[in-house]
């Protein structure tokens, strides 16, 4: 499960350099100090991480509070066929109905205070700028929230958002280097296989909630396990009291 949140990171990296370029291309990044700069930029994407992590965890305790009401198995379906539908749903369809609406305020406040950073150079610039873009609006950043809730607990969902972020690191790291260094076609193709992986993803969500018992990818639901368990043990105390008749 985790292995694909760190693709989904890595693939959507592509989306992320599009979203999130303009601000790595104006980190003020110190270029004649070698130690300096990579010291930056890793204060900046350990900042990118804390959020991702920060959102995992309060987004994993929602997935755990859905788990003890025993709905795991339908969660992940639910989270499934939602990834597959805004993937698959017309762009504007999706825009009447947009989450993001009623935080445009919090938005713009966000994008506000990263200008400001942009423009100073101090010790904890760089941490605060990756901090404050991890919580920009990314499609890609909300297909790896709902895989959070689906992990089903508060650590499950931290790590699961930390192995997204660690997925963004190769490229983003590539294009504050080197801008903008895919060509047009490749960019494109890229883009367009974005949908389908995060469509391969939600199928893999809803394989997970069906409860196939196929280990680490479809196990049975605990409540079945439990039960099997019950009656293997009921059994056992059954053949045991008869042999122990006289």
């Amino acid at each position: 499960m985790f292995i694909t949140a760190l693709l989904l990171g890595l693939l959507g990296s592509f989306h992320c350099v599009g979203m999130c370029g303009p601000i790595a291309f104006l980190l003020p990044l110190d270029r004649k100090n070698s130690f300096r700069k990579y010291s930056q930029l890793f204060l900046y994407h350990l900042g990118r991480l804390f959020t991702y992590a920060f959102l995992g965890l309060l987004f994993g305790l929602l997935g755990k509070s859905l788990y003890l009401f025993g709905i795991q198995q339908q969660l992940s379906i639910a989270i499934g066929i939602l990834m597959i539908l805004i993937v698959v749903l017309p762009q504007h369809l999706l825009g009447k109905y947009s989450v993001t609406q009623p935080i445009y305020k919090m938005i713009g406040k966000v994008k506000s205070a990263l200008g400001q950073q942009l423009k100073k150079r101090s010790p904890d610039t760089f941490f605060t700028i990756g901090f404050l873009n991890g919580f920009l609006p990314c499609g890609l950043v909300y297909m790896a929230i709902f895989g959070a809730i689906a992990s089903g607990g508060l650590w499950e969902g931290s790590v699961y958002m930390l192995a997204f972020g660690l997925g963004t690191i190769p490229l983003m790291t590539t294009a504050i280097y080197l801008g903008n260094f895919l060509k047009g076609n490749t960019r494109q193709k890229i883009r367009k296989a974005i949908p389908v992986f995060v469509i391969i993803v939600g199928c893999f969500f809803i394989i997970r909630g069906l409860g196939l018992g196929i280990p680490y990818v479809s196990p049975k639901p605990i409540h079945n396990q439990v039960e099997a368990n019950y009656n293997c043990h009921s059994v056992s105390l059954e053949e045991t009291s008869n042999s122990v008749e006289p």
